[in-house]
């Protein structure tokens, strides 16, 4: 056996450079999609981390465009806020420091006539 360091993988550079949201976060956003899909609502989901920012897509079907995205830009923290939820059309829908307060422009679509 020989004692020598492990050899990194080539793109572990590369990781620690794009945003991404963390366990709390994404339990935060999986328990709204886990509630919309119970509603017949939403079927799909993506996730992406780039550089500048992460995205949650939903989607109703898998080939079409996303109703909705959550997205962090750690970048917009001091402006606007760290969390966004774009409709499909591209609206800014709400904008917060908060991811709870964020996802509480779905609250609304839940509760819906009877």
């Amino acid at each position: 056996m020989n004692a020598e360091a492990p050899i990194p993988f080539p793109h572990a550079g590369r990781i620690a450079d794009e945003v991404r949201f963390d366990r709390k976060e994404l339990g935060q956003i999986l328990r709204i999609y886990g509630r919309m899909v119970a509603a017949g609502e939403w079927r799909d989901y993506a996730i992406a981390a780039m550089r500048d920012l992460a995205v949650f897509a939903v989607f109703r079907r898998t080939a079409e465009t996303p109703l909705y995205r959550i997205e962090k830009r750690p970048k917009l923290r001091a402006r606007q806020g760290l969390y966004a939820v774009v409709g499909m059309d591209g609206r800014v829908l709400r904008r917060g420091q908060h991811l709870d307060q964020v996802l509480k422009v779905f609250e609304t679509r839940l509760i819906g006539p009877v």
